[in-house]
């Protein structure tokens, strides 16, 4: 046997305990309530005993009670303190009150009756009270503290005990329990290298050590929500065929200062116990953040928990073959000491798929679906620029219940383009909308369309629709033809012209403005914004004006309000507006040499209410 084997054998062994160690921890926590529970249940029916015979039968009063005693029915009387049980002679049972023994037998007497011809049994009270007593101190004693332990309980977690407060809530995943392998991971090539050298590390760890290559203390996922670093951790944890601890930054965090900083040890404790070992940490930034801003200083619990996870990653304790993945979407708030080489050790930056990533994560996400075979591919992945994985993985899921909506046996392109506009601007809104609203929406999506046709930098249109979806009366899809990785000014400028094409055919149409461009300006106001401040495409020069303030987590402003002089400030505000003024204009010369394709785009969508882009291009012609 090989000396791979024998590491292979020892780590699924090691792997089996660790499991085994997770499930009796539950399972002992289990019993211990359950044991809790019964010797409660028991001990007040024992108690419950003790305190004497319960009196049952129906009550009468006492002048009858003892007219039945006269006439022989009665054989047997029991006594307990105020209360009185008769038995009769046919084996019934009455009770009567205010009586004990002694006034019992004097009132026998009294009657003429002689005491000894009735049995009379009298109940021992010393015990019933002093039991009586207890319960009655003890027992709310003991239901207020059921009672807080269910409310901590409640709060804490299902599984989890009033006194493990400290220990980490790290869920492990062991070889075999996770079948997501970097096979399913696709868009982010590199970010999958730099884990494949990870996990390769601690599976041969000799062929590096060898080399004096030491093992990578962290590996920082950074990138905008959907982009797959959850996903590509849960395949590290499927390829690594090492034990995985998977936990959330905000399940650290504790009202009471110190459980964090205790389930952090507890947790690179048990992690250092399974060595060679990954424990991931979904959105870091929750714990992470960068410290000396908090409410409480340096004493508040989530930069306890921060000051902890520095020292476990690189502090006097060696933490050898141990690797923490981290995942976050606000790497820019992250602590500068948490960065540094010797903690996390790389940086892997992901970002939106660009063409050949998002054909491969539809066909990742095309599994197992029925799809027609006309369905073109590249079109598709064209059409998505900008969606993430997870909207690609949305969007086919939409397309496939549309497809069963519609009770067709395989998916269609329509139904696929239906759901990429559904995911982005989502579903239809049928409300009732007057002739006059339509007609408004239809000039100012064809304002859109027609500026866009004749902008020479601008992609071409996609689908113009006067259906209203989400928050807009209609749409105008631009996507780009192909991917961008820099932006120039005459393709900005145009932008802005489109985005104020809507608000010019209102104009020139209806002699009136509406509210429905609102959106449109905000957004040109702003690419013009960023063209003066941050880019430098204007007659101010390269030089950065923003930006204006830097606002921190809490809403305070930590900066100077402005870092300009007020009149390069106004010079900024006039360069910005006479770049909206100029795209405005030129939107304006394009709609009005063209009032009769305007007219003409109108009137189709009155009709239709939807304008592919191909029968767009037909139009212009």
């Amino acid at each position: 046997m090989n000396n791979d084997t024998k590491n292979g054998n020892g780590r699924n062994n090691k792997e089996k305990k660790l499991i085994r160690r997770f499930e009796l921890k539950f399972n002992l926590n289990f019993r211990k309530i359950l044991i809790w529970i019964l010797l409660l249940f028991f001990g007040l029916s024992f108690l419950s005993s003790l305190a004497g015979p319960t009196l049952v039968g129906e009550e009468i009063d006492l002048s009858t009670a003892l007219q039945d005693v006269r006439d022989g029915k009665v054989k047997e009387i029991y006594v307990e303190g105020d209360k009185l049980a008769l038995t009769y002679t046919d084996e019934k049972i009455f009770t009567s009150r205010k009586e004990s023994a002694d006034s019992l037998v004097k009132t026998l007497e009294a009657v003429g009756i002689d005491p000894k011809s009735v049995k009379i049994k009298v109940a021992d009270q010393t015990m019933s009270r002093a039991w009586a007593d207890i319960l009655g101190t003890v027992l709310p004693l003991i239901l207020m503290a059921v009672f807080f332990y269910f409310i901590i309980k409640q709060a804490r977690g299902a599984q989890e005990s009033i006194f493990s407060f400290g220990q980490s809530r790290a869920r492990l995943f062991a070889k075999g329990k996770q079948r997501i392998t970097f096979k399913d991971v696709a868009g982010v090539d590199e970010a999958k290298k730099e884990l494949q050298e990870v996990v390769d590390f601690l599976k041969h760890p000799q062929k590096y050590r060898l080399l004096g290559a030491r093992t990578p203390k962290g590996v920082l996922l950074v990138g905008p929500s959907g982009v797959g670093k959850t996903l590509l951790a849960r395949a590290v944890a499927g390829e690594a065929g090492v034990p995985f601890f998977s936990m959330a930054g905000s399940e650290f965090m504790e009202m009471l200062v110190g459980v964090g900083a205790s389930r952090v040890r507890d947790l690179f404790g048990t992690a250092k116990k399974a060595a060679p070992a990954i424990i991931f940490i979904d959105e870091i930034d929750a714990i992470g953040r960068q410290r000396g801003f908090g409410i409480a200083g340096g004493h508040d619990e989530r930069e306890q928990t921060l000051n902890q996870i520095l020292v476990e990653m690189d502090g006097f304790t060696p933490n050898d073959n141990v690797i923490v993945v981290a995942a976050t979407n606000r790497g820019d708030l992250l602590d500068p000491a948490l960065l540094r080489p010797g903690r996390f050790d790389r940086r892997v930056v992901l970002d939106m798929p660009d063409i050949e990533g998002r054909k491969a994560i539809l066909a990742i996400h095309a599994r197992g679906k029925p799809f027609f075979k006309k369905i073109d591919w590249e079109k598709i992945a064209k059409r998505t620029v900008g969606f993430s994985g997870a909207d690609l993985e949305n969007m086919l899921n939409e397309a496939a219940i549309l497809a069963a909506r519609g009770n067709k046996k395989a998916i269609e392109t329509a139904d696929i383009e239906e759901a990429a506009v559904k995911v982005k601007l989502g579903p239809e809104r049928k409300r009732f909308q007057s002739e006059e609203d339509k007609k408004l929406t239809a000039y100012h999506e064809a304002g859109h369309a027609l500026v866009n046709y004749f902008s020479s930098q601008m992609d071409p249109v996609h689908r113009i629709s006067i259906v209203a979806r989400g928050m807009s009366l209609g749409h105008t899809l631009i996507p780009p033809a192909k991917d961008r990785s820099h932006e120039s000014k005459t393709h900005l400028v145009e932008q802005i012209q489109v985005m104020l094409g809507g608000r010019v055919a209102e104009e020139i149409v209806f002699k009136e403005m509406t509210t429905g461009a609102a959106n449109d300006i905000s957004q040109a106001t702003r690419i013009a914004r960023a063209m003066v401040v941050e880019f430098g495409m204007s007659e101010l020069g390269p030089v950065n004006l923003g930006p204006q303030s830097d606002v921190s987590d809490m809403g305070r402003i930590w900066y100077e309000s402005t870092q300009i002089s007020p009149q390069m400030q106004g010079k900024v505000d006039e360069t910005i507006k006479a770049i909206i003024n100029n795209g405005y204009k030129k939107a304006e010369e394009i709609i009005a040499k063209n009032r009769p394709k305007l007219d003409l785009i109108a009137k189709t969508l009155l009709v239709k209410e939807t304008i592919e882009g191909d029968e767009f291009a037909k139009l212009m012609k």
